[in-house]
């Protein structure tokens, strides 16, 4: 006895044709043959749920239904997903859920971009040869890495080429053939009643080509696994987000397309001194009371080295000074950015009998005992206090 077609979709007999499609979608995902190579149980779900869409999406069939059960399309003149056997992987249908264009043929791309682009079917059912994937690898750098430039070793794993096959999918000695299903075309027409659909040929795989004995090291793939190590420069300038592209250095294409492009994706790691702001460089240092009020010169970290910075007498905390050309270089070359030096007078949290009694000293000597809090600030605020 055929399962309901609602219970199938997991929807109400009351639902909207966006809940049915929302439904259909969800379900189609879940258990397309793609995603489950070799689970038969998987692939007849799939077909039962694509053929309970076909009827409820459309109005007089789903009428039809509603009215008189599967029996509305028995004896094959009612056509529709349920005449003449089991529904097959309808490309119209998700062409119409998944926003694609037209029918028939345009559900191989569909699918090829829906699902990732790897599987057999539609993936190369126009011309053969496809190109390669395009890969990403993310690479950390340290900050002074990233200030010079530094080259890297990178090490990853990526279909290439087979070389015992050369790429063909044919054990060496075999020759490949048209394919006698599809003659050829990487497609065949299926007619379901009033309907005509066309799919993917099962038996190429939608190649157009069928060799007579698969490549013992690839299965027939024209691709295996393996690692790959290269050299990458790394410019001096890049920053957290920069892209470096290795021309042919992605997966090896099929039926002798051409090889994808390694992207090579920059992290700049946080540094323990310096902040980068583009090409600014900004970092914060504790200076003495003293040196504040009496001045005087102090080294500090570059990313090229130490430098001399002078401190002027009775600099505040919070002052910031500039390092003119000691930041990051430009990406694009050219000129280098500055680097920012923020000082915070560090407050002494213990002191001796001997130092307390000279800073007590030098707090009635300035007065301090009397204002302790600065006068500018206190000419503001004194009608707070009359």
């Amino acid at each position: 006895m055929k399962e309901d077609y609602y219970e199938l979709l997991g929807v109400s007999r009351q639902a909207t044709q966006d809940e049915l499609k929302k439904a259909y979608r969800k379900m189609a995902v879940k258990f397309h043959p793609d995603k489950n190579p070799g689970n038969k149980e998987a692939e007849e779900k799939f077909k039962k749920v694509s053929e309970a869409y076909e009827v409820l999406k459309d109005e007089q069939k789903r009428a039809a239904y509603d009215r008189y059960g599967h029996a509305a399309f028995s004896g094959g003149g009612g056509g529709g997903a349920s005449a003449g056997g089991p529904f097959h992987d309808p490309f119209d249908i998700f062409s119409e859920v998944f926003g694609g264009g037209g029918g028939g043929g345009a559900g191989g791309s569909i699918f090829e971009e829906f699902f990732g682009g790897g599987g057999g079917r539609g993936g190369s059912g126009r011309g053969g040869a496809q190109r390669g994937s395009d890969l990403r690898y993310d690479l950390e750098v340290e900050l002074e890495d990233a200030a010079k430039g530094v080259e890297r070793e990178i090490s990853f794993r990526k279909p290439v080429t087979c070389s015992h096959c050369n790429g063909k999918g044919a054990e060496p000695g075999s020759s490949v053939v048209t394919c006698p299903t599809c003659a050829g075309h990487g497609q065949v027409t299926a007619s379901k009643g009033f309907f005509s659909i066309r799919q993917t040929c099962s038996t190429c795989n939608g190649s157009g080509k069928k060799v007579e004995k698969s490549c013992t090291s690839c299965g027939g793939e024209g691709r295996v696994n393996e690692t790959t190590k290269i050299k990458v420069k790394v410019p001096a300038g890049v920053d957290t987000g920069s892209k470096l592209r290795s021309a042919s250095n992605g997966e090896a294409g099929t039926g002798g397309g051409p090889t994808g492009d390694l992207y090579i994706v920059i992290h700049v790691a946080d540094h323990d001194i310096f902040e980068r702001r583009e090409e600014n460089l900004f970092c914060q240092i504790p200076i003495k009371f003293t040196l504040a009020s009496l001045g005087g010169t102090i080294e500090v970290p570059t990313l090229s080295g130490k430098a001399s910075l002078k401190i002027p007498p009775g600099t505040q905390s919070g002052t910031t000074f500039r390092l003119k050309g000691k930041g990051m270089p430009s990406l694009r070359g050219g000129y280098y950015g500055d680097q920012m030096i923020r000082v915070e007078i560090e407050v002494p949290t213990s002191l001796s009998s001997e130092q307390r009694q000279k800073l007590e000293e030098f707090a009635l000597a300035c007065g301090d005992a009397d204002e302790p809090v600065g006068k500018s600030f206190f000419n503001k605020a004194k009608k707070f206090f009359d």
